[in-house]
């Protein structure tokens, strides 16, 4: 099986949301849906020293979307059997006609990735741009970065180049093996 993920790039990212809005508009979501979400983390202090301050402040941006985990915990909880994880590619795939818009994935997704249609009454999550991928193109969020503060391939690939961090400050621990790598940005000193 391969199991396709993301590499993130911290030290990259401005925060600029096109890869948000790219997603957005590919995926057609109404206004208060988002399939990809751009967090942005802040800290540090600033400390009087003689005439002027010293600081250590930073603040950084983590483009996130569902990470089709290896051990997804929206799945486990789906009652209506409408979340499965694909054995060829590792997406973790959503079934509309299935789902009961019972919202329990949302709960128990640690990345808060399914969204609600309210006007479906459904859950909907991110499915990695599957079309895409199966014709040979990038996720429409990774082609939409000015920055190529995303990457996406095959996770071994990706965590044999950039190693395998997969949490950093302002993101949840490791519980459900997210197929991402984590370039950490300066202030991100990693959790795990």
């Amino acid at each position: 099986m391969t199991q396709y993920g993301f590499h993130i790039r911290q030290d990259l990212c401005t925060g600029c949301h096109a890869c948000q809005m790219a997603c957005k508009d590919e995926k057609n979501l109404d206004d208060a849906r988002l399939f990809r979400h751009v967090f942005e983390q802040e800290g540090g202090t600033f400390t009087a020293a003689g005439n002027g301050y010293v600081h250590d402040a930073f603040a950084f941006y983590t483009s996130m979307s569902c990470n089709h985990c290896e051990r997804p915990a929206c799945l486990g909880v789906c009652p209506a059997g409408a979340i499965d994880k694909d054995g060829k590619t590792g997406i973790v795939t959503y079934d509309g006609e299935l789902c009961i818009g019972c919202k329990y994935c949302f709960e128990a997704c640690p990345y808060g990735a399914p969204q609600y249609d309210e006007v479906a009454g459904k859950m909907t999550k991110c499915d990695l741009c599957a079309d895409r991928v199966a014709a040979g193109e990038q996720p429409v969020c990774v082609a939409a970065c000015p920055f190529n503060a995303l990457e996406f391939g095959e996770l071994e690939e990706l965590r044999a180049t950039y190693g395998d961090v997969v949490t950093t400050l302002g993101l949840p621990e490791d519980t459900t093996g997210p197929s991402i790598v984590i370039t950490p940005h300066t202030g991100a000193v990693p959790t795990a």
